[in-house]
This record gives structure tokens, C-alpha cells and sequence, in this order.
């Protein structure tokens, strides 16, 4: 359990994400995210010499990998600053802010930023030389289309989210397709009034092509989706309960959240009446190829630290690939799995990898704003059949 470390009201950001091979397909993400970040840093009167240590989250190699925190310190104009490369697959996001609460309760840093890019579309095709290959051949890797397959279990992602249903044997094509229509509908929720919910906290993204300056101020991809129109589509495996209308896709963007001290944090705040503090963190290994069960042990343990049932929590948010995922976790807690992700998920606007859960984290913060305060729980599956979780408390 955590209890120094704390979030300013309005420290954070996300970018909209965008489509897979969409707008951002050429952009170098970390470039790009140190870009969006500074501009937002800048747009808040925030220095980025403040920051003490950088955490940055990023799970699909760029050019300059190799000098990931260092070389974004510098873009966001500071030099003096280092850092650490986070990736943790899906669960990067969660993580980074988990090890950012962790340096400041230690007393390694004080004030600290986690910034969270990948681009998914475009990903980078790698080779070395194999010496006993016939021939002088090369090992290769497409960094994206292999690892959509997990090696250990070597089965495709969807496929361990169809094992989890086939091993709880309570869990429909029927309850999948609802709990896709609804999270569409929690995702509109989000466009209401001009976008008001997504407003309080999305940044966009602008860039050159050529001598054409490119703005992204809102998600790209989506796909409108209604039950009528998802119980008449066929699961993509024979016997399973998810149809492409039930999992998410892959896309790009970035997001950027502020890690401080309780003074810094009330220093920082676009409102003095607003605390976020964040409290504990969980983690989980499912056995081999079943992913989506990691997201109930890693829920359990974060609510285990924060003193915590799931009875006491007032907004949760789940990264879920599969519809399934929150089908199964709200099974297995006890809780209604059509009264969470409010305001969207990554099942509906996409999972750009490591900004996911960071995004996901941003928005249950401002649900609890709106609810008046209290207890979060961020959960989600990751790949290797693991899963992270995130407890924060809003005063």
C-alpha cells in the first residue's frame, strides 16, 4: 500500500486514440509522444525540468528504442532528467504509475511523469544472423503480427480468452455480444454534449506531413456497434462466444500522467479541492494460455492492500480485449457487468499497447470527480497470461 504518492487534479492527459494504419501509422511514437506531451506540459504552464525521473511506457520497438527515457527527457526540454523504459505489454500503463507511487514512497525521486506511447500500425520487422542456418538464413520477427500470437502456450490471443470461457463453462456468445453493445453505449456516454466527458482530459495530437499540419482531437476507428447487429455476426473460432464485434483492435496514441508528492500534487492541481492519491497495486500470473483469468487475482491483491472490498469501490475500469474478460471478472467479484467502464474501454476505442491502461486510469479518475469521490480499481489482462491492477482514492 502506498501513502506518498499523489496525482494533480488535471496532471494528466490522453491523446485520442487513432486506427490501426490510420493517421499516425508513420509517426515515430516516442517522438510523437514527447511531442504531445511537451505542448500539453506547455498548455498547463508546467516546466519538464520539475521532473525529478521519467517513466516511459512502450511496448512496439521505434528507432532510438535504445534511448527511450533519456532521449524523451530531453524532447521534453529536459536534458538533465533520466529515466526508465517500462514494458509490461498490455499492463505497462498500470505498471508505470505503480513504479513511479514506488520511487516516491522509497524516497528516490519526488516529483515524477509517466509518459505512455506506442504505435501499433507499421510495426518494425527485425532479423539477426543465425549461425547454424543453411545458407547463411535469418531468424525474423514481425514485432506486431507474431506476438498477436502468445509463444508458450502457442495460441492466439482470442484463443486464451475462449479457454477462460470454456473453463468457467457459465459464459455465453449471448452475454458477450450484451456487454459489447453496452460498452458501446458507455462509450457514447463519453461523446454527449460535445464530448464533454472526454473534454476534461484529451489532448490532441498534431504533427507535419509534408508541409500539411495534422490534427487528431478525437478517437479514429471506432465502429458503431448495436446488439441487433452483433448477435448476427459468427465467433472468428468454432465453438467460441467472440465475434470480431467482441474484441477490440489494435490502434496508436499516447498519454501522460503526473506522479508527486501530496504537496506538489495540491500545487500542481487545476483544482485545490480535488486530492488523488494513489493507493495500492496487484499483480497476477493465469496458468498458461488462459490471460483473461490473471485480471481477478490482480484485482484481489490491490484490493487486499488498499484494506478494501469490491463492495467499496465506486468506479471501475478494465482494459478488455475480450468481452469476456468482464464477463468472467464480474462473475467472479460479484458485481454487475454493466455497471463499470463507464465512459468507454479499450473493448470500443482501441489498445494501443501501453497508453491503454494509463487512459483507462485517467477516466475512471474523472468518474470519481463526478461521483463526488471515493474508491477506483483499474484491472486488466496482459500478455504471457498475466494481469495488473491499480487501487486510487479520490478526496
Amino acid at each position: 500500500m502506498y501513502s506518498k504518492a499523489f496525482i494533480p487534479y488535471g496532471g494528466y492527459y490522453s491523446s485520442p486514440f487513432a486506427r490501426w494504419q490510420g493517421s499516425l501509422q508513420n509517426e515515430n511514437s516516442l517522438k510523437l509522444g514527447a511531442a504531445t506531451a511537451k505542448r500539453w506540459l506547455a498548455s498547463k504552464n508546467f516546466e519538464a525540468t520539475m521532473f525529478d525521473y521519467l517513466f516511459v511506457g512502450k511496448t512496439v520497438g521505434q528507432l532510438h528504442t535504445f534511448y527511450t527515457a533519456p532521449l524523451a527527457a530531453a524532447l521534453l526540454g529536459a536534458e538533465r532528467t533520466t529515466g526508465l523504459h517500462v514494458q509490461q505489454a498490455c499492463s505497462t500503463g498500470t505498471t508505470s504509475v505503480s513504479l513511479a507511487a514506488a520511487g516516491l514512497e522509497m524516497g528516490n525521486f519526488n516529483n515524477s511523469f509517466c509518459l505512455m506511447v506506442d504505435r501499433m500500425s507499421n510495426g518494425p520487422h527485425t532479423i539477426w544472423p543465425n549461425s547454424n542456418g543453411p545458407g547463411g538464413q535469418m531468424v525474423s520477427e514481425d514485432w506486431i503480427m507474431d506476438n498477436f500470437n502468445d509463444p508458450l502456450g502457442k495460441f492466439p490471443m482470442i484463443q486464451t480468452a475462449e479457454n477462460v470461457v470454456k473453463k468457467a463453462g457459465n459464459i455465453t456468445k449471448e452475454e458477450c455480444d450484451a456487454v459489447a453493445a453496452r460498452r458501446y453505449e458507455q462509450y457514447l456516454d463519453s461523446l454527449a454534449n460535445d464530448r464533454e466527458f472526454q473534454k476534461r482530459y484529451m489532448f490532441a495530437i498534431e504533427f507535419k506531413k509534408g508541409k500539411k499540419a495534422i490534427v487528431v482531437d478525437e478517437d479514429e476507428g471506432v465502429t458503431p456497434t448495436t446488439l441487433d447487429t452483433l448477435v448476427k455476426l459468427k465467433p472468428v473460432i468454432d465453438g467460441g462466444v467472440h465475434s470480431f464485434g467482441s474484441q477490440t483492435h489494435p490502434c496508436d496514441g499516447n498519454c501522460g500522467i503526473i506522479v508527486t508528492t501530496r504537496d506538489k500534487a495540491q500545487e500542481l492541481s487545476s483544482d485545490k479541492n480535488i486530492q488523488i492519491q494513489v493507493i495500492s497495486y496487484g499483480y497476477a500470473r493465469a496458468e498458461r494460455a488462459h490471460m483473461a483469468m490473471a485480471v481477478v487475482p490482480a484485482a484481489m491483491m490491490a484490493l487486499e492492500k488498499a484494506g478494501i472490498g469490491a463492495a467499496d469501490v465506486k468506479a471501475f475500469k478494465t482494459h478488455n480485449p475480450f468481452a469476456a474478460n468482464d464477463v468472467h471478472m464480474a462473475k467472479e467479484m460479484g458485481i454487475d457487468v454493466m455497471s463499470f467502464n463507464n465512459y468507454g474501454s479499450s473493448l470500443i476505442y482501441g489498445h494501443p499497447q501501453a497508453p491503454t491502461a494509463g487512459r483507462g486510469i485517467i477516466e475512471m479518475i474523472e468518474e470519481l470527480v463526478l461521483l463526488g469521490g471515493g474508491y477506483g480499481l483499474f484491472t486488466g489482462c496482459a500478455a504471457g497470461d498475466t494481469g495488473a491492477a491499480l487501487v486510487i482514492k479520490v478526496s
